[in-house]
């Protein structure tokens, strides 16, 4: 069981909502991080300095959040690192049938009213749900 955090958890939730808000308005891009790392790859090179500064922003955040505050972060792997791979390609697979992610989908595409972002979400979390679930069956955490 993990402890109840609402005040750190809508603190993050609104940063998350400006911040997409932010790119949106500045930018004219959605912040779907998919869709970005994606792009990062195959985009044409004039489009591809906004998506590595992108992504280079969330790494150095994730870096400077362990330095500020490491017991945030867990000591080792709680899963085993074959597992996870295959749990990252999955979700990559998954997101490009999908077209989009949960950040694109779901922070982005519910906050504008789009029907497929509110499809996609609903059908994101369902699947994870039924994941824990069978995850929880099988392993007996």
């Amino acid at each position: 069981m993990t402890e109840l955090t609402p005040v750190p958890s809508l603190a993050g939730g609104l940063l998350i909502g400006l911040s997409a808000s932010l790119l949106l308005l500045t930018h004219g891009r959605i912040a779907g991080i998919s869709g970005i790392y994606g792009g990062a790859i195959t985009a044409p090179a004039a489009d591809r300095g906004f998506r590595v500064a992108f992504l280079a922003g969330l790494v150095s955040a994730g870096f400077l959040m362990w330095l500020i505050r490491p017991e945030s972060f867990p000591p080792g792997p709680v899963t085993p690192l074959w597992l996870t791979g295959i749990a990252g390609f999955v979700v990559g697979f998954g997101t490009r049938m999908g077209s989009g992610c949960t950040s694109g989908h779901g922070v982005c595409g519910i906050s504008r009213g789009s029907l497929r972002g509110i499809v996609a979400t609903v059908v994101f979390i369902a699947t994870g749900a039924i994941t824990v679930l069978v995850a929880r069956m099988i392993g007996g955490h």
